[in-house]
């Protein structure tokens, strides 16, 4: 037996037994020896690709490496093999490349003149990689684009070629692994007829229902019985909070932050703790109205469990299903931090007219309870605007869409809608934007897949995308400084007698520039000491106390106020101070502190009066960012017409704040511009113009255009979800 280990050892898994004197063989092997695989022991480590025994070795566990670029090779799918959908074989020289596939793919019934987007997995293996029949010849006499891209590099040493190659060159899917990101030894395991790279490509939805059907030996079932309720169990929690569309092989880098937020609340469920504290911000963003109901269960669960649950929300749904509501304000900064109202659901959500009554007079300062007992409103426009320019895509198919055809309407309001992974995103972010980029000349990148776009497209000279990004280029950016108005602020500092005496110019009273700033923490306030191996330590700098300016500098007021102390005041205390007439002494004080005010004016119109001049703008949430560059272009003079692309722009407002944003919606509409917007916010998508809902569902599931029309139009279509849900505000 030693013998028969050590001669497999020695013999790289094959073993020959001699008989004599007769010399007779055999052999034996650990390998099947007619296709030659080998299979190892499984482990945890075999099917994962971020460790080293489970990963590509191609492409090391990455899914991607740098090689030939299927969407520069082929940028426009629409176009059959006929109509030169092979943008490296046209011309005269390259073209001959083209007609000899032909030629050579009759005989197959190739498809020459289908668009390329609708050839079958099989007849783009043929393109790419050969037809069958030339399996057998030499590398050179083949004909297929890797043939072709072969032959480039081996003649890189002209420099036609070598621009050639580049041109095609781009980050595409490993070849080994197709994308999986695991060795191919990985599948060979499989469950039920299934490897673990097929079971991860599926949604979660259809790998819950492939579990709960899945065929096991009676043995088997003992062995896994605890992993499978396990995996069962976290797949319904995915269910539950509305993620069903979602693939597990998805990378975590594209998800939205409410879908990492409702993964981590999955988490939490599975490991079923008891007697803790959890604070969630905002779970709903993202979330369609259909699912809201799923989360309020599965943070019910929570609570059943044994848990405290803390949720900070604008939703009204989760408002009215809590169990107790604390409300801060009755503002923002300055004017809010008061306890304006404490009590359990049963007091707000009565729909008795005296008890609302009597609790609107007990609590005068809550917009949440004038809200929720409905007496303020978001009041829904009377009429819609009328429209005839629009913006046609046709054969939208990016991710999950059909190929679907949408007419979006210029210079009106238009709601992009859906459950979350309806293909909202991919529509107007994926190809909309790019594609208006791309037309407009702007750098972009690539649009996602559609046969046309058509309608007024020369109606629109710019295109902007509002998200929630910081503002600015730098993190020393500021609301004063992205709006403009520190320019006006600093001339008008530098316009008072004792600058002027002192000779500074506006410069000096720039906290980014030598002259009149801090040297010793370069205008910022306070100074970073590295730590190495722990956090930074930010420290107020010892120089100037945290005022950014020299002494000198601070010496020179306007109205009693230094350079500092201006930026120390809230837009709403900027605008009191600016407006202030007595403060206006000397000639040219009035032109700049109008300018000054007419630039802040549109940060108290979306609601952001309660923010600092200087306030760092990591200090931002998403949505006060959002709304900074919202009141940018509310505060632009003479802007051609605009299209507005905004993500999801009431994530983190209040019912008073959605109010506020959707005048400054109106503003910008009123001046010429149009507005696209992605929302599951029912008050905002009752006051659009038209509506485009997608969907029915999400993932493989949605897609398509369920209808689009006015919201009295998408309330009365029995299809649609959001429609269903509508109904209740129109």
């Amino acid at each position: 037996m030693d013998s028969t280990e050590t001669a497999f050892y020695e013999g790289d898994g094959a073993c020959r037994l001699l008989f004599l004197p007769s010399h007779i063989t055999y052999d034996f092997s650990t390998r099947f020896e007619a296709d030659g695989i080998t299979f190892e022991e499984p482990s945890d480590n075999m099917f994962a690709f971020n460790s080293p025994l489970g990963a590509c070795p191609t492409c090391e566990g990455f899914g991607s490496i740098i090689g030939i670029d299927e969407k520069l090779v082929i940028p426009n799918t629409s176009l059959s093999l006929y109509d030169g959908c092979v943008v490296c074989w046209r011309g005269e020289k390259m073209g001959m490349w083209l007609k000899e596939f032909i030629r050579r793919a009759e005989p197959f019934h190739f498809p020459i003149f289908k668009p390329y987007f609708e050839l079958t997995r099989k007849e783009k293996d043929w393109l790419w990689h050969g037809l069958p029949s030339e399996k057998n010849l030499d590398p050179h006499e083949r004909v297929s684009i890797d043939e072709f891209f072969r032959m480039v590099k081996e003649n890189q040493y002209k420099i036609q070629y070598r621009v050639m190659l580049s041109r095609f060159r781009g980050k595409t899917i490993c070849p080994d692994c197709h994308g999986t990101r695991l060795k191919k030894e990985a599948n060979y395991v499989k469950i039920g007829g299934k490897s673990i790279t097929e079971l991860v490509d599926m949604s979660v939805a259809n790998l819950s229902t492939w579990f709960a059907n899945l065929e096991l030996t009676e043995h088997e079932k003992s062995v896994s019985k605890r992993l499978l309720a396990e995996i069962t169990n976290r797949l319904q929690f995915l269910l539950d909070v509305g993620l069903g569309y979602l693939t597990l092989n998805r990378l975590s880098n594209s998800l939205s932050g409410g879908e990492s937020q409702r993964i981590n609340l999955t988490t939490s469920l599975g490991s079923s703790l008891v007697g803790s504290v959890y604070i969630l911000d905002e779970p709903s963003i993202g979330l369609h109205s259909r699912d809201t109901d799923r989360l309020i269960k599965v943070l019910r669960e929570l609570q059943e469990l044994g848990n405290t649950v803390v949720v900070v929300e604008h939703d009204e749904e989760i408002m009215r299903a809590a169990d107790y509501l604390i409300d801060i304000g009755p503002d923002a900064g300055r004017l809010g931090g008061k306890l304006v109202y404490a009590g359990p659901a049963s007091e707000y959500s009565t729909t008795d007219p005296a008890e609302q009554k009597k609790l609107l007079e007990k609590y005068p300062d809550s917009y949440t309870i004038k809200y929720l007992t409905h007496s303020e409103e978001i009041e829904r426009p009377t009429s819609h605007r009328a429209w005839n320019q629009f913006i046609y895509i046709k054969g939208a198919r990016m991710n999950n869409l059909r190929g679907i055809d949408v007419k979006i309407p210029l210079n009106a309001f238009t709601v992009i809608t859906g459950v979350s992974g309806s293909g909202k995103s991919s529509l107007i972010k994926g190809i909309l934007y790019p594609a208006m980029r791309r037309r407009l000349d702007l750098v972009s990148d690539a649009p996602g897949e559609f046969t046309a776009m058509e309608g007024d497209l020369n109606a629109i000279k710019h295109v902007e995308f509002v998200d929630q990004n910081p503002i600015g280029k730098s993190t020393r950016s500021n609301p004063a400084t992205y709006l403009k108005a520190y320019d006006a602020i600093r001339s008008l500092f530098a316009n008072q007698p004792l600058a002027k005496q002192l000779g500074f110019t506006p410069q000096y009273f720039s906290f980014n520039a030598e002259g009149g700033r801090c040297e010793e923490c370069k205008g910022a306030g306070y100074v970073t000491i590295e730590m190495q191996f722990m956090a930074d330590l930010v420290l107020q700098c010892e120089a100037c106390k945290g005022k950014r300016f020299k002494h000198d500098i601070l010496d020179v007021h306007f109205g009693g106020k230094d350079v500092n102390d201006v930026l120390n005041m809230t837009v709403n205390e900027a605008i009191e101070f600016f407006s202030d007439e007595k403060n206006q002494h000397n000639d040219g004080d009035f032109d700049f502190c109008r300018v000054i005010v007419n630039r802040l004016r549109p940060l108290q119109e979306v609601g952001l009066g309660y923010i600092k001049l200087g306030q760092n703008s990591s200090t931002l949430s998403g949505g006060e960012n959002q709304r900074v560059k919202l009141a940018y272009f509310i505060g632009k003079e003479d802007q051609e017409p605009t299209l507005f692309i905004f993500d999801e722009p009431t994530t983190g407002l209040h019912f008073h704040d959605i109010k506020r944003l959707l005048h400054a919606f109106n503003a910008l509409i009123e001046r010429g511009h149009s507005l696209v917007v992605i929302e599951h916010n029912l008050d905002v998508i009752k006051c659009a113009d038209y509506i485009i809902d997608l969907g029915p569902e999400g993932g493989d599931k949605g897609g398509s255009l369920v209808v689009a029309g006015t919201p009295e139009e998408v309330a009365a279509c029995p299809k649609s979800l959001t429609g269903k849900f509508l109904k209740k505000y129109i």
